[in-house]
């Protein structure tokens, strides 16, 4: 190979990042967005906040339960067609969101249909093309593609809150929908075929065969502890991050600063998810996943300690410690996957091992929702992220898979 032909290949790679960064963004951020949704929607339906954060554990179930089948889409028809019905599921989800008048319509168009667009636009396709164009520097270029969920919490939270201010909850779906809508086409019109050709080749990596396909892969130890770390995780982060945003409310900062807060959190999960990238790739899986775990408590902690000692000194130990850690695991555990089930079965191996992030979002955010309405409180939710947490840390020091790497390659 030339040096430029090189240098051509390493401006195609850093291209397709760059895409799978965007769309990822546009994705999760368009998710995140519920967590300001969710107080407006109730004052004007009177709905319950379990029934609420419901929706959400719908959205996020939909989300983990399609990975599978997003991870064979992408397997056996390629990245468009994939991309395009994501985008055209989610606008059109949030379209319907904003004229409907029961709560079974929320369920279905941000619910369902939220949670199919989101699933076939994030990390399952980003992984599949990432773990084609990279190779020594994996769990960095993962890192930065997943640095996509706190760009778009970031740019995507604090504009839905002031369109909801200016004009309603409605509107600000209608205009969210239109959005994601309009992106379709110029997704639509980019030269896929290129794109998901690659230049890393499949080889055998790690304990697993190349393209040995899912049911070979499930039925080993690496597959599971890849699900139950994701499933931990999700547990732990979405029991606080759904309602982090109506408890700041609740100790008496604005909405606006309260959408703000949450959405520097995003800010933050960028920096952590690159450091954790590169952390992952000097220093080991071990080591970097414990580290942010622990980030995860303490920013917990803070949102506890705030209810005895207000002030905004916790708000910015909670965005700096929580922030950091939100999403840092995803890109560990997605090098992990690329590394131990390296080939083109890739795709629906990762989709379902997905599967778990989103049953744990799921019973993570109803639980917290559940227990809001038990206790009259958030501490229940609060313990029971920190339980989930120290889980998470355990299963990383007991399971030898989980420290897997990726071999050197020229």
């Amino acid at each position: 190979m030339t040096r430029a032909q090189a240098s051509a290949g390493g401006l195609a790679a850093l291209g397709v990042l760059a895409l799978c960064f965007v769309l990822n963004a546009l994705a999760r951020g368009a998710g995140e967005t519920y967590a300001v949704f969710l107080l407006p929607i109730g004052e004007e339906t009177g709905w319950d906040r379990g029934d609420l954060t419901s929706v959400y554990s719908v959205y996020m179930a939909a989300n983990g339960l399609a990975s599978p089948f997003v991870g064979l889409a992408f397997d056996r028809f390629g990245p468009r067609i994939l991309y395009v019905a994501g985008l055209l599921c989610l606008g059109g989800g949030f379209l319907l969101a904003g004229s409907m008048t029961s709560l079974w319509q929320l369920y279905l168009s941000v619910g369902l249909m939220g949670g199919l667009g989101i699933a076939s636009l994030g990390m399952i396709p980003a992984s599949a093309l990432i773990s084609r164009w990279f190779d020594r520097r994996l769990a960095t270029a993962m890192a930065v593609a997943s640095t996509g969920l706190g760009t778009g919490t970031l740019v995507l939270v604090p504009v839905t809150q002031v369109l909801i201010q200016s004009d309603g909850w409605r509107t600000a779906y209608a205009w969210l929908g239109a959005g994601v809508l309009l992106a379709a086409l110029p997704v639509a019109l980019l030269p896929w075929s290129a794109i998901a050709l690659g230049r890393v080749a499949d080889r055998r990596v790690g304990t697993a065969a190349v393209g040995a396909g899912l049911l070979p892969a499930m039925r080993g130890r690496p597959f599971w502890a890849l699900f139950l770390v994701f499933f931990l995780t999700a547990v732990a982060v979405y029991s606080v991050s759904l309602q982090s945003v109506a408890y700041l409310v609740e100790q008496g900062f604005s909405p606006l600063e309260a959408a703000g807060a949450f959405g520097f959190t995003g800010v933050l999960s960028i920096a952590g998810m690159l450091v954790t990238g590169t952390a992952a790739d000097r220093y080991g899986n071990r080591v970097t996943a414990t580290v942010s775990y622990l980030c995860t408590i303490t920013g917990v902690a803070a949102l506890f300690t705030m209810q005895s000692a207000p002030g905004f000194a916790l708000v910015v130990v909670f965005v700096v410690f929580f922030g950091v850690s939100m999403g840092a695991r995803g890109p560990v555990v997605s090098t992990i996957a690329a590394t131990l089930f390296a080939g083109r079965g890739l795709g629906v191996i990762y989709g379902t091992i997905t599967t778990g992030q989103g049953l744990g979002a799921a019973v993570g955010s109803w639980v917290a929702g559940y227990l809001h309405d038990l206790t009259g409180g958030y501490d229940a939710g609060f313990g029971l992220s920190v339980a989930f947490v120290i889980t998470g840390i355990a299963l990383f020091w007991t399971v030898p898979e989980l420290a897997a790497r990726r071999s050197r390659g020229p």
